[in-house]
């Protein structure tokens, strides 16, 4: 093995080991207390619920993660990858498509290895927790959806990227990410309106208070609103969550129909109001911009290691191609995805907390937003006590009693008088989202713990 293959194999191990360690520490903080703030929405049995669920979890990642690290490393040591290269090129094809077979058996080779761990996750854990709604027939037809779109939209991005590094010299990597970034804001724009209501369906929500109250809300903040949707959540799943996407007319704010059923309305408005301030704030304009920056400066080093020999060697091929360089450096490439993914995580949770103090400070709420997010946690089995390196290496959000705590700052930071919008909407006086955003291609990566 030659240095290049050290370095990958350090840095797959080492990754692996320390999700490892982040787990365990992460185990080590349950209490068997329930935090004096959520005594009000856990009993007993349902904490004690909650952390055997993080158990669960967290065990079953160490299976899955060790198996599929075993895997990779013997397929890559049995010289797996260099076998099925001198398959597909025996198959004759042109360069583009030769490439697409490659990725494409290897993306296959995946799907069936992490498939069996999927079925128990979503049939078994999720069950035994309450959890899944998810019918086998629902299951498989997402999976055939999934392939689909993979194929109608990966197969051309993966196309072009191939042909531009074969074809178009030196900037091949400019021509890259400028198809990228097109190709990321067409994602954005179509799948609100085309892509997602393919998985779920979203309708408008109902005349009634809750619309009312939204609407009084966005009127009094200048956010432009046309409509708010209602995605059936409950399909697949009782857990809860709301989100804003899409951008221009088929901008999107959506609720799960779960989360409708178990918040009041005043709740309701403070999880909106939060979604609206990442608007507000402009966190989604600066993640599309860190996420181009970020896939300029992957395609930019990709240009210098794609034809790269050592790499190759470090895999067993004995002639190079573009496809097995664009997989093999995937993997070289991981150390500084990792640094930028922690400074990325970084900055959402930073962004979370601005948009609770925005929620704060244009609701005049803060006690409803507190109750939403407890609400949220206790439904959805939420870990209240993560260890701090675990959130450091995996949470985009802080956690909900850091949340809670500079919730409450903001409350004893704001003066009086701007906690007063329930006493100004006449309209309802009793008003008390790693970090590139492309389509995946999937590779035959390992899946670490955590």
């Amino acid at each position: 093995m030659n240095f290049i293959g050290v370095i990958i194999l350090f840095t797959i191990v080492g990754d692996y080991f320390l999700n490892l360690v982040a787990d365990m520490l992460n185990l080590s903080r349950l209490k068997k207390e329930i935090p004096e703030s959520f005594r009000d929405v856990y009993d007993a049995n349902r904490y004690h619920k909650s952390q055997a669920y993080l158990k669960e979890n967290t065990r079953f990642g160490w299976i899955s993660g060790t198996f599929d690290l075993l895997v990779f490393l013997s397929f890559w040591f049995a010289g797996g990858f260099a076998y099925l290269d001198s398959v597909v090129r025996s198959l004759t094809f042109g360069p583009i498509v030769t490439g697409m077979v490659y990725i494409g058996i290897l993306a296959a080779i995946k799907t069936v290895v992490s498939l069996p761990f999927s079925i128990y996750n979503t049939f078994v854990i999720e069950e035994r927790f309450g959890f899944n709604r998810t019918t086998v027939k629902t299951y498989i037809l997402d999976m055939i959806k999934g392939l689909f779109l993979a194929i109608i939209f990966g197969g051309p991005l993966l196309a072009g990227i191939l042909w531009f590094f074969g074809y178009t010299g030196a900037y091949a990597w400019l021509f890259c990410w400028f198809a990228v970034i097109l190709f990321m804001l067409f994602i954005q724009y179509i799948a609100p309106r085309w892509l997602m209501p393919i998985f779920n369906k979203f309708t408008p929500l109902e005349e009634g208070e809750l619309k009312t109250a939204i609407f009084a809300y966005a009127d009094a903040i200048d956010f432009p609103l046309e409509n708010v949707y209602v995605m059936d959540g409950s399909r697949r799943s009782s857990k809860s969550n709301a989100f804003f996407t899409g951008f221009g007319k088929n901008r999107r704010i959506v609720l799960f129909d779960t989360l409708i059923k178990q918040h009041s309305i005043d709740e309701l408005v403070g999880i909106l109001a939060h979604e609206m301030g990442h608007y507000k704030k402009k966190h989604i304009l600066k993640s599309l911009i860190l996420s181009i920056l970020q896939t300029g400066l992957m395609f930019f080093l990709l240009s210098f290691f794609i034809s790269y020999e050592p790499l190759f060697e470090a895999f067993y091929l004995e002639n190079g191609s573009i496809y097995a360089g664009l997989i093999f450096f995937a993997l070289l490439y991981e150390p500084l995805d990792f640094f930028m993914g922690l400074f990325l995580l970084h900055c959402s949770r930073k962004n979370e907390y601005e948009a609770d103090r925005f929620a704060v400070e244009t609701t005049g709420m803060p006690e409803s937003l507190i109750s939403a997010l407890k609400k949220l946690s206790a439904n959805n089995l939420s870990n209240l006590l993560p260890h701090p390196f675990y959130v450091f290496l995996n949470y985009s959000h802080p956690p909900v009693l850091e949340r809670i705590r500079a919730i409450h700052n903001t409350m004893n930071d704001l003066p009086k008088e701007a906690l007063r919008y329930s006493a100004e909407a006449g309209s309802h006086p009793c008003f008390p989202v790693r970090p590139l955003m492309i389509l995946s291609i999937f590779l035959f990566l390992p899946v670490t713990t955590g």
